[in-house]
């Protein structure tokens, strides 16, 4: 199995043991998110110290604020390193009002720009206020106009209503582990009927712990629970899925 998204610098636990305790799950390959400024750089850090680690760089929208051409030529050029395979985070969010929509929307834009001209995925958040859907039309939008058909993934997957809208445009859509909570059984139906070669999982550790373990900090080891909520969402077996989220990884990481 694979972590399509996980952030290893922020788990508690020691990172060793954290890769650790992934490794011994079955969980071979982790892709670690860098969320801007030096985290983007410890995201790298634990790519190079562990061969089942790699990593993306960008800027999350919550940390958006002032967004300028130093930003982004610093992505451009941390998107050099050999393990980097995505950029982003990137996207809009308007659940928290850390930084303004056109500082959020400035950053996204520079991000898909340097996505498109690396050839790399696009690593998508997004939140909205309780009840809206502002933020992931605005995506959309964007993506549409700017990313000429680049791969696009959309983490934490909680649209359920666009994901026939995803899938018409080949986005990937991962699944965490909110999709096992007793109340997302439209998230569940979602992960059903999104096509085989367009689906992935992954932690968001340290948060978003599967219902297994929930309270608990978050971990790739973890990823196995989410996967298992998903294969029964789609009628297969853990192995079928497996093995889909695997070729979707290679697909899309290269490793």
């Amino acid at each position: 199995m694979i972590d399509s998204h996980t952030h290893l610098f922020l788990c508690e636990r020691p990172e060793d043991d954290v890769v650790a305790s992934a490794l011994e799950a079955g969980v071979h390959r982790m892709l670690n998110i860098g969320l801007g400024g030096k985290e983007n750089g410890a995201a790298i850090g634990a790519a190079e110290r562990h061969e089942a680690v790699f990593a993306s760089v960008g800027c999350h929208p919550t940390e958006a604020t002032g967004f300028g051409d130093l930003q982004a030529e610093e992505i451009a050029g941390l998107a050099a390193h050999e393990k980097v395979r995505a950029i982003g985070e990137t996207g809009i969010d308007y659940y928290r009002e850390t930084a303004s929509p056109a500082d959020q929307r400035r950053a996204f834009e520079a991000q898909i720009e340097i996505a498109r001209e690396l050839a790399l995925p696009i690593v998508i958040h997004a939140r909205d206020k309780d009840g809206e859907t502002k933020a992931i039309d605005e995506i959309f939008e964007l993506l549409d106009a700017l990313a000429d058909g680049g791969p696009v993934i959309l983490h934490c997957f909680s649209a359920p209503w666009r994901a026939d809208d995803a899938a018409d445009r080949g986005w990937y859509c991962s699944f965490a582990g909110h999709t096992t909570y007793p109340g997302s059984g439209e998230l569940r139906e979602a992960a059903a009927k999104v096509p085989d070669e367009l689906i992935l999982v992954e932690t968001d550790a340290p948060y978003l712990a599967p219902q297994t373990v929930r309270g608990k900090p978050n971990e790739p080891a973890y990823v196995v629970d989410t996967a298992r909520v998903v294969a029964e969402a789609r009628g297969v077996s853990y192995g079928e899925l497996e093995k889909a989220v695997e070729a979707n990884a290679r697909t899309l990481f290269g490793w």
